[in-house]
């Protein structure tokens, strides 16, 4: 436990210090939240600081078991820390606060908070901020620093990297595969920012809205979300992004590093997220016209283009109120969220690579009733996928499905109709951000209960960390020695 003390202690104190980047605003344009900031950077900055050094004399290398436990005290410390700003400057309560915090950093998107355009800027900055550092993973920054102090990042890499191939390396060391790929995830989010400030947006939307679009956060800097701006274009470059966020960011470093397109072509992944996001937009669309809800196709197809796509990436923008749409469309939205995002991007939910190889083993399995003898192995982009890794997907979507169903109960337990407690836990262990009925895009997370509100919370976890991450942390065998 030293161990992972002393390494969370310098996480600590970095996370700290990214809380400069909002002061440095709020100084620049003296805004009221300013007195906030310097509090939060000093306690945080000190908590670290006592963590590392009392800590010291337990350093130690890390074994895997400490990679899982340091993994789930930063993503449940961080937010903590994160609260700070905004109870100090907003009156909200811890439980809204950390909920907030828990959604920016795990990139979910919901959102307790009301009278967006009117916060600070470095409240919104704070905010948007917080979804582009969960974005890639704080761990994955942290083992980009943690070796300059001795303490090893592998166990930490395995732990936290999403999809499960999670032995693949893009470059030799650990520590140059972090950097490679903040490199990549810095500079789409870099072209997001031109690209949306040419679209009409001021710099600080870009910033922030680019910030949400790159790391699928979803949040915004208006209550009305992206339908604030009511512009095409902006909508046009918003959903360009978030599909490039949903895909495989390991896939475009070793693109641009070999300066070619083919290891984007051959991405079985890739292909199947963009063939089903088109059928579906199309589908949509067309289902929505005909059944009247929009006079034109082509109103229809903006509308459903934008929302559709930021919904089924886990991003959670919204342009209009989709909750009033006919439920088909907003339930089929929610359920793509659930799988459309590729394994090593931004999204959550179970995630492309995982539907290919269950789909795969489902006709594997039919083709075994006709040939009992045949050898029929299990194949994803010309290569046998393993045993153990069908598996590892196996288990890994029953206990989705099970933890989907026990915080639904749990919810309709406190009193919330079937429709908002529903869809607010698929959203939330999705990471998608908006549900329907009292959670819908006209509303948002702050009509729940302190206990509802909770349970959305640990949903917002367990999503981000592919359950198995957090589960085995609770589980009696963990702590054995």
């Amino acid at each position: 436990m030293g161990g992972v003390l002393f390494a969370l202690g310098p996480i600590v104190m970095i996370f700290g210090l990214t809380m400069l980047i909002p002061l440095g605003v709020a100084f620049v344009a003296q805004d009221a939240a300013l007195p906030a900031y310097d509090d939060s950077v000093a306690l945080t900055f000190a908590a670290g600081s006592a963590l590392w050094l009392l800590a010291r004399p337990f350093k130690r290398d890390l074994k895997i078991r400490d990679g899982f436990l340091l993994v789930v005290l930063v993503w449940t410390l961080l937010p903590m820390f994160a609260t700070l700003p905004l109870l100090l400057y907003l009156d909200v309560s811890f439980t809204d606060a950390y909920f907030e915090t828990m959604s920016g950093m795990t990139t979910t998107g919901a959102t307790v908070l009301s009278g967006l355009d009117a916060l600070p800027a470095s409240i919104n900055l704070w905010r948007h901020l917080l979804n582009w550092l969960g974005g890639m993973g704080i761990i994955v920054l942290a083992v980009a620093i943690l070796p300059l102090l001795g303490v090893g990042g592998r166990s930490m890499y395995k732990a936290e990297t999403p999809g499960p191939m999670k032995d693949s390396k893009l470059t030799p060391r650990i520590a140059q595969t972090a950097k490679a790929l903040w490199l990549v995830y810095a500079g789409i989010t870099l072209l997001c920012v031109v690209s949306l400030k040419l679209a009409g947006m001021s710099w600080l939307d870009a910033v922030c809205h680019a910030f949400s679009a790159m790391s699928l956060g979803g949040f915004s800097t208006h209550d009305a979300s992206v339908g604030f701006f009511d512009s095409v274009p902006i909508e046009v470059v918003l959903s360009l992004f978030q599909i490039i966020a949903a895909g495989n960011f390991a896939t475009y470093f070793i693109m641009l590093r070999g300066r070619s397109l083919r290891p984007y072509l051959a991405d079985t992944e890739m292909h199947a997220m963009l063939g089903l996001l088109v059928a579906s937009v199309l589908g949509v669309a067309y289902y929505l016209w005909h059944v009247g809800s929009y006079a034109a196709f082509s109103t229809a197809l903006r509308h459903v283009s934008f929302n559709l796509i930021t919904i089924a990436t886990d991003c959670g923008f919204a342009s209009t109120d989709f909750g009033q749409w006919p439920v088909f469309a907003p339930m089929w939205m929610l359920f793509l969220s659930s799988i459309l995002a590729c394994s090593g991007s931004t999204g959550g939910g179970i995630k492309m690579v995982r539907t290919l190889i269950l789909a795969k083993q489902a006709v594997r399995e039919l083709a075994r009733l006709l040939h009992p003898s045949a050898i029929v192995p299990v194949r994803l982009g010309g290569m046998v996928v393993g045993g153990n890794v069908v598996f590892a997907v196996l288990a890994f979507v029953f206990l989705y499905f099970m933890t989907v169903v026990t915080l639904t109960f749990m919810l309709l337990a406190s009193g919330l109709d079937f429709i908002s407690a529903f869809t607010a836990v698929i959203a939330c262990i999705n990471n998608a951000g908006p549900g329907l009925g009292l959670v819908g895009p006209a509303s948002n997370y702050s009509v729940l209960t302190d206990f509802q509100t909770w349970v959305c919370t640990i949903a917002m976890l367990a999503g981000r960390l592919e359950l198995f991450t957090l589960f085995v942390v609770l589980t009696p065998a963990f702590w054995r020695r």
